[in-house]
Order: C-alpha cells, then structure tokens, then sequence
C-alpha cells in the first residue's frame, strides 16, 4: 500500500507542470479583433465634369402658324463645374453653373406677307441653386435658377435682311430640375439629370405687318447623363479612424 501510494504521488508530480502550463493558456486573454472601418462620404467641395444628352422642344407657333423646326430629341452635350456644401449629416447645398450646345435646333416661320424669320438656338445654359439630400455615396437633389439661350436669328423680306423687335427677348428665362448622383469611386461621381428651360413668349413688335401673328412660345425639356471630378475638401470616401 505504501508503494502504491509513493507511486500515485509520483505520477501526479510529473503530470502537475504540464496541467498548469494547459490551465495558463486557457486563461491566456485573446484581443477582440478592432472594428470594421465605415466608409464617410463628403460631398463638401469644387467639382468640373461633362454631360451628353437630348433636348425636346414644344410646338411653336404664332398664333396658328406652326414654324418649320425639328422639335423632336436633338442631341446636347456640354460642360459643368460648380461647388457642394454638405452642411449636416444629410443634407447639401450648392452651386453651379452649366452650359449645353445643342444640335439641329433651327426654327423658321414664313409668313404669308413674305417675311421669313429663323431662329438657330446653338446651345442654352443656367446658373442655379440646389438642394440634395445624400446617404453615403448617392445624392437626390433639386435645382432651379437662371437660364439663358445662344440664340442666331434673322428676319428677311424677299432675301433682303429686315430690322425686327420683340416683347421679350427669348434669351433669358429660368430653369428648374432634379437629378440623381452618385459617388462611385473616390473623387468620382456619375449623374443623371432632368432640366427644364423656360425663355418665355415673344411677339413682333415691328415690323408692324408681323405684329398680329402673335407670340412664339420658348421652352425645352433636357435629359442629361454626366460625370464629375471632384476637388473635395475631404476625399470621399473617406474611412472613419478610430
């Protein structure tokens, strides 16, 4: 019994080191893996870019008399640079301006007194406010400001150039507009875009003979896509550090 005993201990001595070495490492602390960094997007900053598109006119006419134009899609394209405010967590606030030049977009009316009047309107443009409301990487905004038209016109009379007026003068107008953009790489955003230009009604003031023909209306609806590079203030996205 004694042996056994001596024996017993001996065993329990031998395995003593390694159960303590196995008990340490169990309670051994193992650092939590640090969080996954989430993407910041900011929108503050300056931006260029280009955009292509079509523009749709409505019919025009003096008072009956439907001009001679192409009012259905003409292809747009042109340029655009502004600057972004993102004032809260949500929100943007900007400014740009825009030019577009336009294709196959002459008009022309022959009266039946023997005047014939063309407008060529090269390209249309606007300087406007807008307003988005961003998550991350996209951004759904509103525009709206001033608008202005390239216009090339003449009035001729059996091919000799006449003198003429207007009530208005049909180059500026306002222009209203939404879009959506989206920030797909960094200093990189793509945009689709919906704009409205309005230059208002014109009639003849002289010569005389054209006065009763009435007023010609001046509108076009625009359809654009487009990208931006932007200069932003903080690179976007940015990875939040902690």
């Amino acid at each position: 019994m004694k042996k056994l005993l001596l024996t017993t201990v001996a065993l329990i001595s031998l395995g003593a080191p390694s159960l303590a070495a196995d008990l340490q490492a169990r309670r051994a602390y193992t650092k939590a893996p640090p969080p996954i960094a989430a993407p910041i997007y900011n929108w503050t900053g300056f931006y260029i870019g280009g955009h292509v598109g079509a523009a749709f006119g409505n019919d025009n006419t003096f008072n009956g008399l439907v001009l001679n134009g192409n009012n259905d899609a003409r292809f747009l394209g042109g340029v655009q640079g502004g600057f972004d405010y993102q004032f809260a967590a949500n929100f943007v606030l900007g400014i740009e301006a825009q030019y577009s030049w336009l294709s196959g977009n002459t008009i022309n009316a022959a009266f039946p007194n023997g005047y014939v009047y063309s407008n060529d309107r090269r390209g249309i443009g606007s300087v406007t406010g807008r307003l988005g409301y961003t998550w991350g990487p996209g951004l759904l905004y509103v525009k709206g400001g001033y608008a202005f038209a390239d216009n090339n016109e003449s009035l001729y009379l059996g091919g000799v150039p006449q003198a003429y007026s207007f009530d208005g003068n049909h180059r500026d107008g306002y222009t209203v507009g939404a879009g959506f953009e989206y920030m797909f790489a960094q200093n990189w955003s793509g945009k689709v875009e919906y704009q409205y230009y309005n230059f208002g009604d014109s009639r003849f003031v002289t010569p005389v003979a054209l006065a009763p023909f009435g007023s010609f209306r001046n509108d076009e609806h625009t359809v654009k896509a487009g990208i931006n590079y932007r200069f932003n203030l903080g690179p976007g996205p940015v990875i939040a550090k902690y």
